[in-house]
């Protein structure tokens, strides 16, 4: 059986995974995601955790924060990354942006007392976005 020749002026397309952009990594989007799993820890542990199972979070809120995380890994600014209510591109889907703001609006206030660490890197960043 003969295989078909290939004419050099003739574009071989490339696979999809070859054309798809490495998935962001560096240490800003590392600590994005550390702060949206602490709010999102913080929320559900006070508005869906089962008494006694204070540690875990509901399949909704792993959702969730997987599609965060997802979000963050495809975020275009990279590294340059601005606070989400700052962003000038809207990367959450029309279904999912209420949810988000709404974990993100009730677990900031509180981030300072749990996790002063990130809240105070958090701070550092929109004051650098401006």
């Amino acid at each position: 059986m003969q295989m078909p020749v290939q004419h050099p002026s003739t574009p071989t397309k490339p696979s999809t995974r070859a054309r798809m952009r490495p998935a962001n990594s560096g240490r800003r989007i590392r600590r994005e995601k550390r702060t949206i799993t602490a709010m999102l820890n913080l929320y559900c542990q006070d508005h869906h955790a089962a008494r006694g199972v204070s540690s875990q979070r509901c399949d909704a809120c792993d959702e969730l924060l997987r599609y965060a995380h997802q979000r963050l890994d495809n975020c275009v600014f990279g590294e340059l990354k601005q606070p989400c209510n700052q962003c000038t591109v809207h990367c959450y889907s029309k279904s999912l942006r209420p949810r988000i703001v709404e974990v993100m609006r009730y677990a900031g206030p509180r981030m300072t007392l749990r996790y002063p660490l990130l809240s105070i890197l958090h701070v550092l960043d929109k004051l650098r976005a401006r």
